[in-house]
C-alpha cells in the first residue's frame, strides 16, 4: 500500500495463519488511501491500525473482520457463509441509512386462526395430508413463535428498530385459510382482515398488508379482495400457495386472477408444504419445509401460472415470490430451451396443446418479482438483479422466522450503486405494492 510498511507490532506468538492473511491482504492491496471510496477508506485505515499499534489477536481479528466486509465491497469473493459470517462479527447495523428499509414478506397470524388450525388438524376430520399437520403442529404450538407472529403492535416495532426495520409489509403466515372447507376459510379470512386493519390503521408508517382470501371460494374470495384493496387500504393478496393440493392455473380460479389484474393487486405466492400426493418422500428425508418442500411447492405453483397462459389472459397481472425467486431465476435458459414441453399436445388435457405467445424468460422478467426473504447474500440477489431486472428485485427478512441483525448487514455490504440499494430496500417495494 502506497506510504505503508507491511511490519505488525502485534506478538507473532498470538498470530495464526489466518491473522497474516488479512494482514497481508490489508497491507499489500492495491487500495490508494487518497481514494473516496468509502471501502477502500476503511480498507486504509484498518492497515494503518494494524502496522502502528500492538494489540491483541481479538483485536486483529476484528479488524481483519472488518476488512473482509470492506474488501467484499469491493468485488472480492466470498461465499455465502463466509459472507453472512464477516458481517456477523462486524460492526452492526447502520441504524440511518440513506434508503427505508421496507421488509416484503413478514409473517404474522391471529390466536382465532392458529386454534382453528389446530382443532382441525388434531380432531377427528384431520385432513388425509401429513405434511399439513406437521407444518400446522409445528408452528402453531411453539409458544414463542406464536407471541412474535401474533404481536401487531409495540413488541413488533421494538423488534423492527433494532434491526433497523422502517416498514413491514405483512403477509398472513402459512399454513393459512387454504386448509379450510370454503365456509370457514371465507369467515376466517374476513376476521382475519379486519386484524390487519386494525393494526395498519394504528400504525400507519410501521405496517402496511395484504388481502387474506380463502381462494378454495373463488367468488368469495373475489369479493374479500375487493373489500381489502378498496376499504381496508390493503396492497395486494397472499396465497399460501396450494389449495388443497390444487393451483391457481386452474381456470376455475381465473376470476381471482382477474381481480387481481383489475385491482392492481400483487399475488404473492408464500410456501406451505407440498401436497399430500407429494408429501412422502419429503417428509421421509426431513425436506419438506424450508430445505426443498417449500420451494419446490412454490415453483410449481408459479411455472403451472405462466405455462397455463393465465399471464397471455392477465398480461397486467404480478406475481411476487419471496427467497430469491425459489432459485427460479436460475434456469431463465433452461425454461426457455425446453419450453415446448409445456406446450405440447395433450398437455393439461387440451388435446391441441397451449401455445404461449412469449418465452417463459419473458414473462418472468415482466411479471414476476421476488424477494430476498430468508437470502441474505449479495451473490444470489445481484444474480436476480441481473437477470430479472433491477426493478423486479425487493428486500425482506422473512419476520420472525429469520430475524437476524447480521443478515440485514449483510444486505447492506452488497456492492452496488446507491440508485439500485435504494431501489432494492425501498422504492422497488413502494412502486409495487403502491405504498
Amino acid at each position: 500500500m502506497p506510504g505503508m510498511s507491511p511490519c505488525v507490532k502485534a506478538p507473532t506468538s498470538f498470530l495464526s495463519s489466518f491473522d497474516f492473511v488479512l494482514i497481508f491482504a490489508c497491507s499489500w492491496a492495491k487500495f490508494d488511501p487518497r481514494s473516496h471510496d468509502a471501502s477502500q477508506k476503511t480498507i486504509y485505515f484498518i492497515s494503518r491500525e494494524i502496522c502502528m499499534k500492538e494489540m491483541s489477536r481479538r483485536s486483529l481479528l476484528r479488524l481483519g473482520v472488518t476488512a473482509c466486509t470492506a474488501m467484499k465491497a469491493l468485488g472480492t469473493s466470498l461465499t455465502g457463509r463466509d459472507s453472512v459470517w464477516a458481517a456477523q462479527t462486524g460492526a452492526g447495523i447502520n441504524k440511518h441509512p440513506y434508503y427505508k428499509r421496507i421488509a416484503c414478506e413478514e409473517a404474522w397470524t391471529t390466536a382465532e386462526l392458529v386454534k382453528a388450525q389446530l382443532d382441525f388438524v388434531g380432531g377427528k376430520s384431520a385432513p388425509d395430508d401429513p405434511g399439513l399437520i406437521s407444518m400446522t403442529k409445528g408452528i402453531g404450538g411453539n409458544n414463542a413463535t406464536q407471541a412474535l407472529l401474533q404481536d401487531l403492535g409495540e413488541g413488533r416495532i421494538r423488534a423492527m428498530d433494532a434491526l433497523g426495520i422502517d416498514r413491514q409489509l405483512l403477509l398472513l403466515t402459512s399454513p393459512g385459510v387454504q386448509i379450510f372447507d370454503s365456509a370457514t376459510g371465507s369467515a376466517l379470512a374476513t376476521s382475519c382482515n379486519d386484524v390487519l386493519a386494525d393494526a395498519c390503521r394504528k400504525h400507519p408508517d410501521r405496517f402496511a398488508g395484504l388481502t387474506v382470501i380463502a381462494p378454495q371460494d373463488p367468488q368469495s374470495a373475489v369479493k374479500e379482495l375487493e373489500r381489502g384493496m378498496t376499504k381496508l387500504g390493503f396492497k395486494g393478496t397472499i396465497v399460501n400457495s396450494h389449495i388443497h393440493g390444487e393451483y391457481l392455473d386452474e381456470k376455475k380460479y381465473w376470476g381471482i386472477l382477474e381481480a387481481a389484474e383489475s385491482l392492481n393487486a400483487p399475488i404473492y405466492i408464500h410456501p406451505t408444504t407440498p401436497p399430500k400426493q407429494m408429501i412422502q418422500d419429503y417428509l421421509y428425508r426431513g425436506l419438506e419445509g424450508a430445505l426443498a418442500g417449500f420451494s419446490h411447492e412454490v415453483w410449481l405453483h408459479t411455472m403451472a401460472l405462466i405455462t397455463s397462459g393465465a399471464l397471455d389472459r392477465f398480461p397486467k397481472l404480478r406475481i411476487v415470490v419471496g427467497h430469491a425467486g425459489e432459485g427460479m431465476p436460475l434456469f431463465l435458459y433452461r425454461f426457455d430451451y425446453m419450453q415446448m414441453l409445456a406446450e405440447r399436445r395433450g398437455v393439461r388435457g387440451v388435446p391441441e396443446g397451449i401455445e404461449l405467445k412469449r418465452k417463459i424468460s419473458d414473462y418472468m422478467k415482466n411479471n414476476l418479482y421476488v424477494t430476498t426473504s430468508g437470502m441474505a447474500w449479495g451473490e444470489a440477489i445481484m444474480f436476480c438483479q441481473k437477470v430479472l431486472g433491477i426493478d423486479h428485485v425487493l428486500y425482506a427478512m422473512d419476520y420472525p422466522y429469520q430475524r437476524d441483525d447480521f443478515e440485514v448487514a449483510a444486505t447492506d455490504s452488497i456492492p452496488i450503486n446507491y440508485d439500485e440499494k435504494k431501489k432494492l430496500y425501498q422504492t422497488n417495494a413502494e412502486r409495487v405494492f403502491n405504498l
